[in-house]
């Protein structure tokens, strides 16, 4: 329960149910309702501060299932619905940045992760998401790919991923502005005493 002195109380609840289909497969429901009230920082201060925003809701329902393979991994699934109004967001008016509510919005996806080891020494994780949005916002991407790799041996251990994002919105409205871009990081660490790591970490290894 959240009250505010200005904007009211508001009921923000959450429930769900979850079904072991056997020992090694789960079925998940959730419904959830979001609520935030913009801060100081969105009203009054510096620009693009806007002094009549009204406060962000949404509403989110998710089924999701998830799959283990006897202790050396696993696979999920997520089926989400979100319908939402007001998000506080960036936009220009008259070539000045201010914040506006959005107005409603209506976004589903699915996301999709896994993992798995090998080895005593190899693992592999990946997942994968995908968002459809019937009112594209500002920051949210339509795709995103993740693919990463661990490797151990004694003290030594490696680590790499790669990061793929499709259709990043940059900026919305009439004339919509979207991104793709590729992310190669890595880490190669060594473990000189129990307590204490050696590691060195390349970001963006692919520079695009």
């Amino acid at each position: 329960l959240d009250y505010h002195s200005v904007i009211g109380t508001e009921l923000v609840p959450q429930g769900g149910l979850s079904f072991h289909l056997n020992t090694t497969a789960d079925l998940k429901a959730l419904v959830s309702k979001g609520f935030r009230n913009p801060i100081i920082r969105e009203m009054y201060m510096f620009p693009p501060a806007t002094t009549d925003l009204e406060p962000e809701r949404m509403m989110n329902y998710e089924l999701s299932f998830t799959q283990r393979f006897n202790g050396r991994g696993h696979f999920g699934a997520n089926l989400f619905y979100i319908k939402g109004d007001n998000l506080i967001t960036n936009v220009r008016i008259d070539g000045k940045p201010r914040n506006v509510n959005s107005g409603e919005f209506k976004n589903w996806g699915v996301e999709l992760s896994g993992d798995y080891r090998i080895d005593s020494h190899w693992s592999l994780n990946a997942n994968y998401s995908h968002l459809r949005m019937d009112t594209p916002l500002d920051g949210a991407p339509e795709g995103k790919l993740y693919v990463g790799t661990n490797f151990q041996q004694g003290k030594w251990a490696v680590a790499a991923g790669l990061q793929s994002i499709s259709g990043l919105y940059l900026t919305t409205g009439d004339a919509p502005e979207k991104e793709n871009y590729t992310l190669l990081n890595a880490t190669v660490s060594y473990k000189v005493v129990p307590c204490a790591t050696l590691f060195v970490k390349g970001e963006n290894i692919l520079d695009s």
